[in-house]
């Protein structure tokens, strides 16, 4: 894997007693193993931080835990609960973080809600990254439907974002369309190829399950909205060492450009965040 310098995206990060094996030396013992030299660290929901008792905010907590760590970069995450959310975007963006991590169906808001059009807004004018949550997950669809993630990029033009998981199985199309649909703006809507492995059934087979995207839709996708607009992600801790090695390989092995090689496993992450290569 040392031929590719990896920097991915999608790793939650836990305080201890909220969730086990989640916390920051365990990402980097995954880090270490996988020959992946940054990724992008998510701020835990604040249910997340608040039942293990820690009062302040989940962005300060995660600021704190990464500070002195050069190789990762923070996302933050907003309690849609209060009414405060232009100031707590400004506090993401004052933490030094590049962006912010939102689950629509999770947090259960609207995709193109009121509360969640604030946000956007805010997050355009401080030139924040925005990834989402897509694809089944338990909530009213019409709430979280790919579709309305073309009004995000229809209204908030200068605002980039990545589609998580690319909708999986049931929505890629959908994704695909979204993605298609914006190159009038110079696509700032990415692919999240995150969690996207196919399973096996129960005689072996591989099968597509609820986020599993096969390598022909990949290769379609990389066809139609280039070899910089997909972005490689870790889903930690939901996914291990195994499945994290097996991602990156499965990538490798791809029939694409190395220039799409590269830029999923890397390159194109950095490129919209502004890394500089380390």
């Amino acid at each position: 894997m040392s031929e590719y310098k990896i920097f991915a995206n999608h790793a939650h990060v836990f305080p201890k007693g909220s969730k086990d094996n989640a916390q920051l030396e365990n990402l980097k013992q995954l880090m270490s193993e996988c020959s992946i030299e940054g990724a992008v660290c998510f701020a835990p929901f604040n249910h997340q931080t608040e039942r293990v008792g820690i009062k302040e905010s989940p962005n300060i907590w995660l600021y704190n835990e990464i500070k002195n760590e050069n190789n990762l970069v923070g996302f933050g995450t907003i309690n849609f609960d209060k009414t405060d959310i232009k100031e707590q975007v400004r506090e993401i963006k004052e933490l030094g973080f590049k962006g912010i991590k939102i689950h629509p169906a999770a947090q259960e808001l609207k995709v193109d809600g009121k509360e969640l059009f604030e946000a956007y807004s805010e997050a355009e004018k401080h030139n924040l990254f925005i990834s989402f949550h897509t694809g089944l997950h338990w909530h009213r669809i019409r709430d979280y439907s790919m579709l309305l993630f073309d009004e995000v990029a229809y209204n908030f033009p200068g605002l980039r974002f990545s589609l998580e998981h690319v909708g999986g199985y049931s929505f890629f199309k959908e994704a695909l369309l979204v993605m298609n649909n914006n190159e009038r703006n110079g696509n700032g809507v990415y692919a999240g190829l995150t969690s996207i492995a196919m399973e096996k059934d129960e005689f072996g087979i591989e099968r597509e399950g609820a986020w599993s995207l096969t390598d022909e839709q990949l290769c379609v996708l990389i066809h139609q909205t280039g070899a910089k607009n997909s972005i490689f992600g870790l889903d930690f801790p939901y996914k291990d060492v195994n499945y994290t090695k097996n991602a990156i390989e499965r990538i490798k092995n791809l029939p694409v450009s190395e220039e799409a090689k590269r830029g999923i496993l890397g390159e194109n992450i950095k490129a919209v965040l502004g890394i500089q290569s380390r």
